[in-house]
Order: C-alpha cells, then sequence, then structure tokens
C-alpha cells in the first residue's frame, strides 16, 4: 500500500541519507503544564523512499515514529499541520464505502438478523455438550461468519456475546467448531487494526484461556495478532538469534503486551479528557490516573519479566560485569582505555606481576606484542589471562607448558580449571618465574588506563574540580538530593519493590501488608503513595525471599531496589545453584550423606552435590518407575519443579554429556518420557533445554538404542504439544534427523512421523518468530515512548526493572572487538599449504602466490550472520616487488556469484595495514579479496595476514539505532521550538541556559539511573548534544535581517554592561550570570567523538580459531559548535574594536585606551569561555578584522601611535625606579596588542614608523637588553625583518670596532719600530764616520722622515696630540635598513671636526677599506663609506658631563677655540639646513645649556656665546642630557601620502599582472617575483618617490604580500578552491598576452649600496681642568 507524503518540506534529519517527515495527527491530551498536546505520527524515509523524484507516494508500512508534541513545537517545525483557528488539523474522516451503499433500514434488518443468530448459536452449543456437533450448528456460525466479513455491522459483534460464544466454540473439542470460530474471527479483524486490536484484547483477557485453547485455536489468534502488529513496529533484528519461544509463552507474553497497550491507551484518553472536565470530575479523574499508572507500571514490569525469561536474558546474568555505571558525564569525552569516573576511595585489586617484563599496553599492536611474548615466555614461566576466551577467564593464572605451530599455539596449565587449554600469545600477560612474581597494586587494563613511565592512579570521580582547570568540569551536575527524600524510597524503587509484594500468595501478602501498614488496611491508591522509609525496605527485602518463587525471587535479586538495599549475603545469590557452580562445587555433601547404600546409578552420580534439589530428581524417578505411578506425588513433584525449574533444566541438559554416559541417557529418557504424560508437566520450560536434545541428536557417536529412545520421547513430547514441534522446527531438527536416517539405513521407528510432523510446523515457526520480532519490537518502543514521556514531563519512571531491560538491550555495547572466527574457511588462489600463515597473527610469516598477474586472489566463506565491521590486509614494504598495488573485494551469495565490487584500494609503498571494508550493513556469504597489481610491476604477491572484525549479534545496534532515532527527533524538534521563540524575542535567549541545564541533567539523570556502560551513556548524550545543542548554536549564531546574530547581539549586551556588573546587586550582575552560563556550558559540555563500540564475533570452541587484539578507532572532526561560537564571538569582537576605532582614533592617548580594551576584551573572553585558545584566536581575529577595514591614512595613523608609544615606554623605561617599572608594565600590555599586527597590512607601516623611531633611540641612547627583548615578542610583526637587521648590524658595527682597536695597535708598534730603527742607523753612522758624514746621513734619515710624515699626515695627525685623546667609536650603518636621510650625508671630517679626531676617522677609513679589499668567498659590489652627522658625544664642560650629539659636540668645541660664532657662519661651515642646524643649537641655548643666543641685526640667526657663570642658575656638576627630543613623524604629512601613494601603486601592479593572466591565475610565489621584477624596472612614479621616501622606492616581498592579503580581503583577487595557491583577478576578463617586458627599458640597475657611518666618540676618562677662567669643552665621550 502507498500514500500521500503531504508534508515533504518538513523534514528532520535522522542520520545519513535519513529524514523524518511528519504524518498525521493520532490523538490530543492535556500535558503535565495543563496545555495541549498532540501524538503525531512521524514517517522514516530513506533517501529516495520520499519521493524527491517527483513521485509523492510513499509505503504506508514505512517506519514511523510517535511523538508527543506542544503546539509551539508543530508551529515551529510543521505550521501546515495546523489550521486557521491553530488548531492541529486530524486526520481527514473517510466515509465507507458500503455504509453509503446499504439502506438505513436494510441494514437495521440485518442487525436484528445477527443478534437472533448470535443467539440461536449459543443455545445450540449448549444442547450439544459432549457430542457431535449437529449441521445446523455448522450452518449458524457459517452465516455469522458471512454477516462478520461486512464492515457496517462490525459494531453489532462487538456485544459481549459474541466473545462468549467466539470463547465456547475456541475452547470447543470438535475441530470444526474451533476452525469455524477461526473464520469468524477472522472476518471481523479483515476491516481494521482497531477491530483486529479490540477482539485480541478481548479475547486474551479471558480467565484461564490458556487451558481452553488447543494448538490451532492459540496458533489463529497468534496470526491475528502478528497481523495486527505489522506495520505497527517494524523493526528488524536481523544476525540476531532470537530464541525457540513455544506458543504457550508467546500467547502469554502477547496477553502481556496487548493488556500494557491497552492501559497505556487509556492513559492517553484519560489526560484528553482530563482537561475538559470541571474542578470535581478532573479529580476524580486524577485519582483513576493514578491507578491506571499504579496498574500501567506493574503490567510493563509483568511484561518484562516474562520477556527477559522468555528471551533467556537471565542466563547470562550471572557473569555480567558491574550492574551500575561510575558516574561520570556523558557530554565529557573519556579516557580510550578507561572507564571514567573512579570515585578516589575506589582500590585497586592485588595482582602479581613482576616488574621485569612488559605489559600489553605499551605495544603499539597486537602482533608486536605477541612477538615480544612469544620471544620471551619459557616453560615453567607463570601467566595471567587478558581476555575471555572460551573455558577461560580473564584474570585467571597458570603456568606455560609448551608451544607448537598449531591454532591456538600456546599450551597453559591453569589454576582455575586443573588441567591445560590452548591460547593464543596477545592473550597472556608473563608474570615470570615464581621468585621474580612481587605483589603490586595496578590498574586493570580492562577498567582503567596504565600510565607509561609513571604509576598508575585513580582517577577523580567527575564532580572533583581542579583548581588550575576550573573550566574543564561539565557544567551539568546531578541535583543535590534532599536529606528527607534520602531517608525513604523514591516512588519508582517502592513500585518496584510493590511489585513482589503483588506477587505474593494471599496469606504470604496478608503478613507482609501487615508489617508494612501495622494492621492497617488501605485501597490500592493511598498503597502506591506510601513513603516508605529505607529501613522498613530492608525488612521487607529479607523477607520476600523466603516467599517468592523461583521465577520471582530471581526478578528480585536482579532488581535495582534489591541491589541497592538488599543484604549483601543475598546479593549475586541465586535461591538455587546453576549446574556449573555444582560441578564445580567439592562434592562433600554426598559423600557425607549417601543417599542410597550400595553401588550408586548414573543419575545417583549426576544428583550428587545438588542438595535438596538432587532428591528432587531421584524421587521423581521412583515415582514414575513404580508399577503404580503415583500420581499425586508426580503431581506434587512436579509443581515443585515448576517453582524450581533449575533441577529439570539439569536434568534435560544431562543429555548433551560424553557418550560413555549411555546408562545415563537411557534413565533420563525413561523419566522425560513417563512425565509428558502428566498435562501439568507441560508447563515445565522444557524448551530451555531442548538445544541438549539436538545436540544429542546431532553427535555421530550418539548410541543406536540412546537415538531411538530420544526419537521415542521427541515424538510423544510433539504429538502432545505441537508447540514442541515447532521449537524442533526452529531448531532444525528436519535435518538432525535426515541424518540420522541415513546413518541407520531408515532403521529409526517414527523418525519419519517426527521429520513429517516437524515439517508441518514450518509456517508456525515462521509465525512464532515473527511474534518474537513484534513483541520484542514492541516493547522497545513503549519503552522508548515512556523515556520520551520522561522527556517531557520530567517525572520519574517507575516501572519494575526498567534498568533490567534496558541493561540487556544495551548488552554488547561495551564488549571488546576481537578477530573471532568470523569466517567458515579460507582459500587461496595458489599454495594451499600456505593459507594457515593468512591468521597466525605473525607478521614474519606469510602466503605467497604462484601464478600470473591479477589471477590471486583470497576467498572467505562468512559465517552465518556476520556483518563485516573491519577487513584488512596485512602487507609489508621490504616485500618490494611482491607487496600488492591494488586490490578489489567482491562480494557475493557463493562462489560463481561474486559479481558485486564491494571496494577497490591502491595501496601505498609504505602502508603495513590495509583497510579493505568497513562497517557493511549486508551481510555477504562470501568475500573474495583480488590482488589485481603489485608494486613495481611485480607477478607474484606475499600477504602478511588477515584480519577480519565482526560484532557479536547483540540488540545494542538495533537499540541504539532506535534509541538515537527518537532522541534526535525529539531535541530537533525541540530545538527548532526554542529557536523559534528566540527569533521573535532574542531576550528569551537569556532563559536558554536554564532549559538546556533542565535538558541536559535530565539525560545526565536518565543514564546515571538506567544505562549500564559508559558507550550506551556516550552514545545518548552525544546524540542529544547534536540534536538539541548543535541546531541551537547554528540558528542562535546565525545572523538575521538586521545582519546581527542573536548569540552576537548577546555577546555585544554583555561588554557593554560589563563594567556595571561589578556590583553583585545590580540588574547588570544577574544578566551578565546568565550570558556566562550559557556560554560555560555551550563551550565546557562540548563532546568529541567518541570510539565506536567494541563488540565481540561469535566464537566457536576448538583450537582452529582467530583472535584480535585491536581495536577500532576514529579520529574526532572538528565541531562544528566550535566553530559557529568562535566566529560569532569574534563578529562581536570586530564590532567593538571597530566601534572604537572608528570614535578614538584621533585621540592623544588613543593607545593607552586602545590596550585597556583589549586587556578587557581578553577578560571577557576568559570569563564567557575559559582558557581556550580558540576563542583567543577568534579575539586577535576580530581585532584584526576591525584593522584592516580602516583606510590607509588612518591605518598609517594607527600604527605610528603604536610606533611613539612603544618608543616613550623604552626610553621611559630608562629612568628605573617605580616609575621605570610602572613603563615596563605599560610596554608589556601595548606590546601584547601590537602581536595583532603580524600577518595584517597594517604591519608594513607599523615597521615603517618602528624602524624610524628605533634608529634615532639606538643612536641617542644607545642599544639596551630591551630593545631585543622588544623585537624578540613582536618580532613577527615585522615583515621585511628590518629592525632585526638594525641590531645585527650594531653587533657587526661593533666587531668593526674591536678590529679596528687591534689594527691602531699594530700601526703604532709599526710606527714605534720604524723610530727604533731610524735612531739605531743614525747611531751606527756616528760611530763609524765622522761628524760631516754623520751629518749627511741625520739629513738623508730626515728627509725619509719627511716623507713618510708627509705620506701618512692625514692618518697619524692626532699621534702626537699632548691632551687625553677622546674614546672614539665608529658605527658602520647599513643603509638598507638603517632610514638615514640624505641631509645627513654631508659631514666632511676636514673642515668640521678637530685634528685630534679627523686621523682617527682617516686611519679607521684606511682599514675599512684595506678589509673590503680582502678576497672573500662571494664577491658583491664594494662597499664605500659616507660619515654622517648621526651619533652622540659626550664632552667635559668644569663639573659637567654633556650628553650631545655629533652635531652639538662639532658646535661646541667650535667654540674652544671662539668666544662667539654666528650661526650664518655655522650654516655655510656645515652645509646644513636651517631646521637641522636649529634642531640642534635649541637645547643647547636652553636653561639647562651652555650657550646663550643674542640676536644681532647685522648678523642673521644670532651669535652664539657660552654663557657667564653669573648669568643664570644651572647645574654646576653632574650628567646634562642635551640631545635634542624625538621627532615623531605624522601620518598625514608628505611622507604618509607618499607610502599611500606606493601601496596603491603596488596594488595597482599586482591586479595588471593578474589581468594579464586571466582565468588561470599565477601562484602566489610567481606572483610576488614578477610584482617585484616590475616595481624595481618600472615607470616614473616609483623613481619619483626617491627623494622623498627615507628608504626610496625599494619594495620587498613582504610589501607585496601585504597587498596581497588586502586584494584577497576586498575580492578583487580570489584562490582557487581546488589549488588555494593559485591566484587569480576576480572579475573575469579577456586573456592577453603575458606582459613580460620591463616597464621602462632605457633604466639602468641599481646602484652599488651606500654604507653610512656615525661617530660614537668616548674619551678614556681623564677629567679635563681647565687653566684659565674662560671654560671650553673637552671630548669625554
Amino acid at each position: 500500500m502507498v500514500g500521500e507524503l503531504r508534508y515533504r518540506e518538513f523534514r528532520v534529519p535522522l542520520g545519513p541519507g535519513l529524514h523524518a517527515y511528519p504524518d498525521e495527527l493520532i490523538r490530543q491530551r492535556v500535558g503535565h503544564d495543563g496545555h495541549p498536546e498532540y501524538q503525531i505520527r512521524w514517517l522514516i524515509l530513506k533517501r529516495g523512499e520520499d519521493g524527491e523524484g517527483g513521485s509523492s507516494q510513499v509505503d504506508c508500512k514505512a517506519e514511523h515514529i510517535l511523538l508527543w508534541m506542544s503546539n509551539d513545537e508543530i508551529y515551529a517545525n510543521c505550521h501546515k499541520m495546523l489550521g486557521e483557528d491553530g488548531k492541529v488539523i486530524g486526520p481527514s474522516q473517510e466515509t465507507a464505502g458500503e455504509a453509503g451503499v446499504l439502506d438505513k433500514s436494510v441494514l437495521g434488518e440485518m442487525e436484528t438478523d445477527v443478534k437472533s443468530l448470535i443467539q440461536r448459536a449459543l443455545r445450540q452449543l449448549e444442547e450439544c455438550v459432549g457430542t457431535i456437533p449437529p449441521a445446523p450448528l455448522l450452518h449458524t456460525v457459517h452465516v455469522l461468519s458471512a454477516y462478520a466479513s461486512i464492515e457496517p455491522l462490525a459494531g453489532v459483534f462487538k456485544d459481549p456475546r459474541v466473545l462468549d460464544l467466539l470463547m465456547h466454540m475456541l475452547s470447543s473439542p470438535d475441530y470444526q467448531i474451533r476452525w469455524s470460530a477461526g473464520r469468524m474471527i477472522q472476518a471481523l479483524a479483515s476491516h481494521d487494526a482497531g477491530t483486529r486490536t479490540q477482539i485480541l484484547l478481548s479475547l486474551s483477557q479471558q480467565e484461564a484461556i490458556e487451558k481452553q485453547l488447543d494448538f490451532d485455536s492459540r496458533c489463529a489468534l497468534l496470526a491475528l495478532f502478528a497481523q495486527a502488529t505489522l506495520s505497527e513496529h517494524p523493526m528488524s533484528f536481523e544476525g540476531i538469534q532470537l530464541p525457540q519461544v513455544p506458543g504457550r509463552l508467546l500467547f502469554s507474553l502477547v496477553k502481556r503486551y496487548l493488556h500494557v497497550t491497552s492501559l497505556l491507551d487509556q492513559l492517553n484518553d484519560s489526560a484528553a479528557e482530563l482537561g475538559s472536565q470541571n474542578s470535581s470530575a478532573a479529580e476524580e479523574l486524577s485519582g483513576e490516573r493514578g491507578r491506571l499508572e499504579l496498574e500501567f507500571s506493574m503490567a510493563m514490569g509483568t511484561l518484562i519479566s516474562e520477556l527477559v525469561q522468555a528471551m533467556r536474558w537471565d542466563w547470562a546474568s550471572s557473569r555480567q560485569g558491574p550492574l551500575a555505571r561510575a558516574s561520570c558525564s556523558i557530554f565529557q569525552p573519556q579516557l580510550a582505555d578507561a572507564g571514567p569516573g573512579l570515585p578516589l576511595a575506589q582500590a585497586q585489586p592485588f595482582f602479581r606481576r613482576s616488574r621485569r617484563f612488559r605489559p600489553r599496553t605499551e605495544f603499539a599492536s597486537g602482533n608486536t606484542y605477541a612477538l615480544y611474548v612469544r620471544d620471551t615466555l619459557q616453560p615453567g614461566m607463570r601467566v595471567r589471562m587478558l581476555d575471555d576466551y572460551e573455558e577461560i577467564s580473564a584474570g585467571d593464572v597458570g603456568k606455560f607448558q609448551q608451544s607448537n605451530s598449531g591454532v591456538p599455539p600456546v599450551q597453559v596449565l591453569w589454576e582455575s580449571t586443573g588441567h591445560t587449554y590452548w591460547v593464543h600469545w596477545h592473550m597472556l600477560e608473563i608474570l615470570g618465574f615464581e621468585e621474580d612474581i612481587e605483589d603490586v597494586v595496578e590498574a586493570d587494563e580492562f577498567q582503567g588506563p596504565v600510565v607509561h613511565g609513571a604509576q598508575a592512579v585513580a582517577l577523580p570521580s567527575w564532580r572533583w574540580k581542579p583548581m588550575t582547570e576550573l573550566y574543564a568540569v561539565p557544567s551539568v551536575l546531578p541535583e543535590d538530593e534532599d536529606t528527607e527524600e534520602s531517608e525513604h524510597l523514591t516512588q519508582a524503587e517502592w513500585w518496584e519493590l510493590l511489585f513482589f509484594i503483588k506477587k505474593l500468595d494471599g496469606l504470604d501478602h496478608q503478613e507482609v501488608l501487615q508489617i508494612l501498614l501495622d494492621g492497617e488496611i488501605l485501597e490500592d491508591e493511598i498503597l502506591a503513595e506510601l513513603a516508605v522509609p529505607i529501613e522498613l525496605a530492608q525488612d521487607l527485602l529479607l523477607t520476600l525471599p523466603q516467599r517468592l518463587n523461583d521465577g520471582a525471587l530471581r526478578d528480585l535479586l536482579n532488581c535495582h531496589v534489591y541491589r541497592k538495599y538488599g543484604p549483601e549475603a543475598l546479593s549475586g545469590q541465586l535461591a538455587y545453584p546453576s549446574l556449573l557452580e555444582v560441578q564445580a562445587q567439592p562434592q562433600e555433601s554426598a559423600a557425607k550423606e549417601p543417599l542410597t547404600q550400595g553401588p550408586k546409578t548414573p543419575l545417583q552420580h549426576l544428583v550428587e552435590g545438588y542438595g535438596p534439589a538432587g532428591k528432587i530428581i531421584l524421587d521423581l524417578e521412583e515415582a514414575l518407575s513404580s508399577e503404580r505411578t503415583q500420581e499425586d506425588e508426580v503431581k506434587s513433584l512436579v509443581l515443585l519443579l515448576q517453582r524450581q525449574p533449575q533441577p529439570f533444566l539439569s536434568l534435560m541438559r544431562s543429555l548433551d554429556t560424553p557418550v560413555a554416559n549411555k546408562a545415563l541417557h537411557l534413565a533420563v529418557l525413561r523419566i522425560l518420557m513417563r512425565l509428558v504424560d502428566f498435562p501439568d508437566a507441560l508447563l515445565l520450560p522444557w524448551h530451555e533445554a531442548m538445544d541438549a536434545c539436538m545436540a544429542c541428536l546431532r553427535s555421530p557417536d550418539t548410541d543406536r538404542e540412546v537415538l531411538q529412545e530420544l526419537i521415542f520421547f521427541l515424538h510423544h513430547l510433539a504429538s502432545v504439544s505441537r508447540d514442541y514441534a515447532v521449537v524442533l522446527n526452529q531448531l532444525g531438527a528436519r535435518d538432525a534427523i535426515s541424518k540420522a536416517l541415513e546413518k541407520h539405513l531408515g532403521k529409526l521407528e517414527l523418525a519419519q512421523e517426527l521429520r513429517d510432523m516437524v515439517f508441518k510446523c514450518e509456517k508456525h515457526a515462521h509465525l512464532y518468530r515473527k511474534l518474537t520480532t513484534n513483541i520484542l519490537g514492541g516493547c522497545i518502543q513503549i519503552v522508548l515512548g515512556q523515556i520520551e514521556d520522561h522527556r517531557r514531563t520530567n517525572r520519574p519512571i517507575n516501572i519494575p526493572f526498567f534498568d533490567v531491560f534496558l541493561r540487556y538491550l544495551c548488552q554488547g555495547s561495551r564488549v571488546e572487538v576481537k578477530e573471532d572466527k568470523c569466517w567458515e574457511k579460507v582459500e587461496v588462489s595458489s599454495n594451499p599449504h600456505r593459507a594457515s600463515k593468512l591468521t597466525d597473527h605473525n607478521p614474519k610469516t606469510y602466503w605467497e602466490s604462484n601464478g600470473s598477474t591479477g589471477s590471486h586472489y583470497i576467498t572467505l566463506h562468512m559465517r552465518q550472520g556476520i556483518l563485516i565491521r573491519q577487513l584488512a590486509l596485512l602487507v609489508a614494504s621490504e616485500d618490494s616487488s611482491y607487496m600488492p598495488a591494488r586490490v578489489v573485494v567482491f562480494g557475493g551469495d557463493s562462489t560463481s556469484s561474486l559479481n558485486t565490487e564491494l571496494n577497490s584500494v591502491n595501496v601505498m609503498p609504505s602502508a603495513s595495514r590495509v583497510t579493505l571494508l568497513e562497517n557493511l550493513n549486508r551481510f555477504w556469504p562470501v568475500i573474495q579479496i583480488r590482488i589485481k597489481r603489485c608494486q613495481q610491476g611485480g607477478i607474484d604477491t606475499r600477504i602478511r595476514g588477515v584480519e577480519v572484525l565482526g560484532p557479536k549479534p547483540t540488540f545494542w545496534p538495533v537499540f541504539r539505532e532506535q534509541l538515537c532515532r527518537h532522541t534526535r527527533l525529539f531535541y530537533m524538534v525541540r530545538a527548532q521550538a526554542w529557536s523559534q521563540d528566540i527569533s521573535e524575542d532574542r531576550r528569551s535567549l537569556l532563559h536558554l541556559s536554564s532549559r538546556l541545564t533542565g535538558a541536559l541533567r535530565q539525560e545526565q539523570n536518565f543514564a546515571d539511573h538506567f544505562l549500564p556502560d559508559n558507550e550506551a551513556a556516550q552514545a545518548l548524550g552525544k546524540t542529544c548534544w547534536e540534536a538539541l545543542v548543535s541546531p541551537l548554536v547554528q540558528n542562535i549564531t546565525s545572523p538575521d535581517e538586521d545582519g546581527m546574530s542573536p548569540l552576537g547581539w548577546l555577546l555585544d549586551q554583555y561588554l557593554e554592561c560589563r563594567e556595571a556588573a561589578h556590583n553583585p546587586q545590580s540588574r547588570a550582575a544577574a544578566f551578565s550570570s546568565r550570558v556566562r552560563r550559557l556560554t560555560h556550558l555551550l563551550v565546557h559540555v562540548e563532546p568529541c567523538e567518541v570510539p565506536p563500540a567494541l563488540v565481540t564475533t561469535v566464537r566457536l570452541k576448538g583450537r582452529n580459531r582467530s583472535h584480535d587484539w585491536s581495536s577500532l578507532a576514529t579520529r574526532g572532526l572538528p565541531s562544528s559548535i566550535m566553530r559557529n561560537l568562535t566566529r560569532c564571538w569574534q563578529a562581536a569582537v570586530e564590532e567593538q574594536v571597530n566601534s572604537f576605532l572608528t570614535s578614538h582614533w584621533q585621540d592623544d592617548d588613543f593607545v593607552p585606551r586602545y590596550c585597556e580594551r583589549f586587556n578587557n576584551l581578553h577578560k571577557s573572553s576568559s570569563e564567557l569561555f575559559g582558557p581556550r585558545a580558540a576563542f583567543l584566536l577568534a579575539l586577535q581575529n576580530g581585532c584584526a578584522g576591525a584593522l584592516l577595514k580602516l583606510p590607509f591614512l588612518r591605518a598609517a595613523h594607527v600604527s605610528e601611535q603604536f610606533a611613539r608609544h612603544i618608543d616613550q615606554r623604552i626610553q621611559g623605561s630608562r629612568i628605573g625606579g617605580a616609575r621605570g617599572m610602572e613603563m615596563l608594565a605599560q610596554l608589556q600590555r601595548c606590546l601584547e596588542t601590537v602581536l595583532i599586527f603580524s600577518g595584517l597590512e597594517i604591519a608594513t607601516t607599523f615597521e615603517h614608523y618602528y624602524q624610524h623611531y628605533m634608529a634615532d633611540r639606538l643612536l641617542s641612547l644607545g642599544s639596551s637588553w630591551l630593545e631585543g627583548a622588544v623585537l624578540e615578542q613582536i618580532g613577527p610583526c615585522f615583515p621585511n625583518r628590518l629592525p632585526q637587521q638594525m641590531l645585527r648590524s650594531l653587533s657587526t658595527s661593533e666587531e668593526l670596532q674591536r678590529q679596528f682597536h687591534i689594527y691602531q695597535l699594530q700601526r703604532l708598534d709599526q710606527e714605534l719600530l720604524k723610530l727604533e730603527d731610524t735612531e739605531k742607523k743614525i747611531q751606527v753612522c756616528r760611530e763609524a764616520g765622522g761628524k760631516e758624514h754623520d751629518r749627511e746621513h741625520e739629513e738623508e734619515a730626515g728627509a725619509a722622515a719627511a716623507a713618510d710624515v708627509t705620506e701618512e699626515e692625514e692618518e697619524n695627525e692626532d699621534l702626537y696630540y699632548e691632551g687625553a685623546m677622546p674614546e672614539v667609536s665608529v658605527l658602520v650603518l647599513s643603509p638598507r635598513c638603517w632610514p638615514i636621510a640624505s641631509i645627513c650625508h654631508t659631514l666632511n671630517p676636514k673642515t668640521c671636526l678637530p685634528y685630534y679626531l679627523r686621523g682617527t676617522l682617516n686611519r679607521y677609513s684606511n682599514f675599512y677599506n684595506k678589509s673590503q679589499s680582502y678576497p672573500a668567498l662571494e664577491q658583491g659590489p664594494q662597499k664605500r663609506l659616507q660619515w654622517t652627522w648621526l651619533g652622540r658625544a659626550e664632552l667635559q664642560f668644569g663639573d659637567q658631563t654633556l650628553h650631545v650629539s655629533t652635531m652639538q659636540m662639532w658646535l661646541l668645541l667650535y667654540l674652544n677655540d671662539l668666544k662667539a660664532v654666528s650661526v650664518e657662519s655655522l650654516l655655510a661651515l656645515s652645509g646644513l639646513s636651517p631646521d637641522v642646524l636649529n634642531q640642534a643649537i635649541g637645547p643647547l641655548i636652553s636653561s639647562r645649556g651652555p650657550l646663550d643666543l643674542h640676536e644681532q641685526k647685522a648678523v642673521p640667526g644670532g651669535v652664539l656665546k657660552i654663557r657667564d657663570d653669573g648669568e643664570e642658575l644651572r647645574p654646576r656638576r653632574g650628567n646634562v642630557w642635551l640631545i635634542p627630543p624625538q621627532t615623531y613623524l605624522k601620518a598625514e604629512d608628505e611622507e604618509g601620502r607618499n607610502l599611500e601613494k606606493r601601496w596603491n601603486l603596488l596594488n595597482c601592479l599586482i591586479v595588471r599582472i593578474l589581468k594579464a593572466h586571466g582565468d588561470e591565475g599565477l601562484h602566489i610565489d610567481q606572483l610576488v617575483c614578477l610584482a617585484l621584477e616590475a616595481w624595481q624596472k618600472g615607470p616614473c612614479p616609483p623613481r619619483g618617490l626617491v627623494s622623498s621616501l627615507g628608504k626610496g622606492s625599494t619594495c620587498s616581498s613582504a610589501d607585496v604580500l601585504s597587498c596581497i592579503l588586502h586584494l584577497l580581503g576586498k575580492g578583487t583577487v580570489r584562490r582557487h578552491d581546488d589549488r588555494p595557491q593559485m591566484l587569480s583577478y576576480a572579475v573575469p576578463v579577456t586573456v592577453m598576452e603575458p606582459h613580460t617586458e620591463s616597464l621602462n627599458p632605457g633604466s639602468s640597475g641599481p646602484n652599488p649600496p651606500l654604507t653610512f657611518h656615525t661617530l660614537q666618540i668616548r674619551s678614556r676618562g681623564v677629567p679635563y681642568a681647565s687653566c684659565t677662567s674662560t671654560q671650553s669643552f673637552s671630548t669625554f665621550r
């Protein structure tokens, strides 16, 4: 059947390719808040099923979810379902087809006929009791069936007398009457689902209906139920082996299920009626609703109890793990190897191990660990088991015996079993020899992490808050428990206890009530609302175990209230020992008190150690084997076995014992054969042990006599109750009987009859499987509905065994994934004798093929129902050409139908493990791996291993899918409704924190109470977060029509009222608190990707199975929530900074205020989001975005202000003291802010101004450690790294100065050596000749000396200076990094410096020229020197030390020889401009200076004189700083405009180059090279900038990249999506030939670089004392 998808546009995504669509309104009720709620059916459709291709027809039997929704949720998610009056439109009422055809009068006559026929049939049934039914009765029933098929008459058949008639007919011993009753039921049920459900409910609730119905009648009702529920819960359990449930138990489950659904409908109807009644009627309905809730909880508990027993889930309860999950946040990432949240007080178990051997956790893979164990282990060493493996459990200790090449390869003598057992290498942990073992406490590797290199410690609970990581804990904590409530049972706990009280018989029930109520008699309504103290509950739990039957006792011991409050001595113990426990116990009681004297029978040997349970079996044998069967005694024993069925099950399972027990088998079969004849014995759980009979039937070693008796027994049992024929059919008895007949040549009596009987039940077996699926699916849907009601109403779930049911549904979620024997056999294309090497877990062995290229394959025959979770190949790069290069995987139903290609993989040469398949959703019987190509063209191939991970079929994947779907739909609907509220009123965003906290806390509490392990809880938490928080964050961070998102508006409000929020009593404080709680919740409860479930595969017994020790894990992807939040915070910061820049960019205190604003934003980021790097990066990006929006001149002004502020703070820090420390603190805050310039366009202009100010600072004050520290912190802000090069140039200059000092000493030594040689020559001549001869020689020597002085006069003119020689230092500065103006290139030492300084400069020039003339490895252009006025000096003036510039030094030294000097003569002598000279004169004529300026009319500019002592008070001694103050640039002046012009020219040049290359674009590196080349050969505008820019028209790659970033931000340039490094012009243009020729062909190459020199003059510290009254200047430095 198909229907129309009416609301196609309203869809909710539930998963990949899966969507939910609202379909129709089912019913309406009044919610817990008094507002109406509507139950909407949502269709779950996959992609392609929703009619997207144009068709609007969908399958009416599609899977669906029933969801209660409020009016607001319907308006937000599917507003078309609302009518004009705002109410939900109900389902369309279609008129019945036949109602319009039949006349009312005719219909009335037919109704009268039906009533008379019913009365006649009842009378005829009473008359024919015990006889053959007469023909008139059959004709009457046939006519009634014909009337029942008419739909308008269906209402008449709802008469109670019809149910009586059907009950009499169904319980009739005559087959024809029962068949006619089935025909009538089918006719009545053919109309609609409501009629079918009503008939089933009415019939199933009749008393003792199971005893009145035979097999066919029961099957008819079961088929009707299967048809009624076929489309209700279309849930698939493919691959999961469901147990064989007999029809009697199925019918009981159907009854329970129908009763539960009926009560659930009544609850919903009562909620609908409650809102339409007045107050008095509402109180009555409220009391009735309370009664219904209690009845529903009790009925649901009974259904869960019977379903658990029918599914045999309680069998595994003895070996399951911890029943309670440790309390930890389900929204926080968990450690991969540990269950987080372990309490600090939880002690780790003591294990014995030796510290000499490495544990498994220290190895990267299981193969590596297996090799380590194999190479290390020696016979006699003790080992411990790490994994559960068939009969051996994790933690068992044993002694290593031997190993071989088999599978498994290791034989260990285990202490737990007393015998040897074979296991795998990777399953063992080496303890060593006995003398090496020591007792240590360590965390079990299944329960906690092993910290490498450190001692393992217990993890803290999730409530623990480390002081250094306050933001690392979840914000959603459980509510604190009330003290008074903690002293009493909760309502859920009390109702669970009340469930067992109601299970008691009459007398026991009254006794327990007397204990509970002290003799008072209360009604059930009051009893349900009792507040029971915990002490009283503990007394009841001590009383109940002795009064309950075995099934109820098992439920009691497994329920929550008993595990929490029951006595520890009984917790975990069954009322009877299980068979395995009995066999393991020492049989002391049997030895002390033998049951019989003399030799023991095989049955007596079997029941030894059973105690009273064993006596029941022996008494039963004695009663059945007597000549005259004692029926009363047998009945009493059968009733006892019904209460405690374990001895009976043990008796049947003894058939699955070794063949040598022939006598035991025959004795057991004789007992069972006679027991079948008793009707009460058919109520025993025969089906639970029927697999033992099948094992005996299939065994090839079973004795023929035993086999014959077994067939007699099974035939007798199937004849008495055909339900067990159905069970045998489900167990595959037909094939087993056929094989037995073939073996014994057909000489088995009743074997063919039994096979035919089993074969005839094929249809019923299919019906039973479908019913089991429908009941289980229906129960899961009811449970999911209760979870939804719990979410919507915030009321607790009071259903008994609710946690038990969820625990069994979640089984398998925490089980490890192991590579068990997922395949039945492995076939290879060649060399089959080496195929075992593929599964031996040894990476050193391999299978090697033999054949042609592309003919190699590996075929895996999979076990039935195994869904491959991962299939991988192990290869090795050292195999070279044998290593596979391309692998293709095919799947099929057989080896002849391998036509479906599942995957193809190209293998990298460096790979070691190649994943071929992952997470298949279909079972493939045959998987074939084909090696199509090998590396380097190889022919044969080598494969080191094949790994197959297949999950063990459990209910967890199915339940997880359903739970996540319902959770996702519920919270996505709610998220859309909340988003709608926020979009209508932004202020409602303030309530989002409390809403989210309530929802997340509710899910947290639910997971803590009901979900058994971390994986199930994490799956719920992850789904809840993705469905609720992710859409909300997406909606509140998306901009609206005004361009601002709701969260952005909220953050802006928070930043604006942050100062006012300091008062805790203000409204701003409350507002800020709500904002912080919201942001903390969104950020700090953010989950991460959790590794997938670890599930075991189906295990096979024997040595020929394989295991895998590796686990699957996936790396989490970046969170969209975090991206949206950081983007929103970045936009808020950008808006705040942009507003500040617009308003205050011209303020004098702009930089301090900006730093303060940035600091406040940084604090706000920590307050809102904690110390997360993502939000700090968003803060920086927001500030950067605001700076990028500034125009060029405004951005240049801002950068100049920052460079000026840094310069002032560096100079101010030299003061020292508290003021200096304050300057350093301000500098540090400014540097943190300046770091944002890194990578922005503003960094280029900032570097330009910082370079200027740094140069003046270094030349006037000298270098200090602070300069290097500042550059180290903000170095990335200088794209050309010019300040760093300036510091390096100073270091190079100092090195040159040291070399120059050595050079001077060498020259002095040479001069002195020459003088000594000359004196020696003169003395020798005097002694050898006369005076005349001496005179000639003196003249010659004097002439030579005169010639030498003439040659080196300029260099040595200060050698004979008699005063204190000043210390002169020369700074060699490169114009490439130092901003030296051309006006300073005019210093001429010959005319402007005294002779005792000129000689030093001349010698330095000669030294530098000689150093340049030495050959070097890389010959570059010859560097030349040019002296500048830049530099500083120290002069001694009386008792004062004057700190002056080089220009001021020249001026003051010039006054040593003159009393006065005119400014005009100084200008002429120096060649300086008036502005530069006046800047130097200003400090000298100030109040602290030594000069006075006298204005004279005849002398332009005035005359400078040395100031007299008495004219003005000034410091008499100490240091006086007269260096001209720093001159700061203005971005608005001509230099700034030239920078803007150069920047614009670069932008135009880049755009022109990109336009020339069209859409293909250029690589960014090539673009930078072309731009630099074009700039160097460029037109006149760049060359015209030479005179105005300090560094001329030079352009660097950093400048080009800055312009590229600007053009990208403006959208003028775009990146290619597939190749981000490729850039092109954003507007398509006609492709032109690249213009590669020079823009100015006539331009010459660059001039050789200039090297500028700066003087730094120092004296040797000799104090200068003037001998005259006129003071003069001496060069101290």
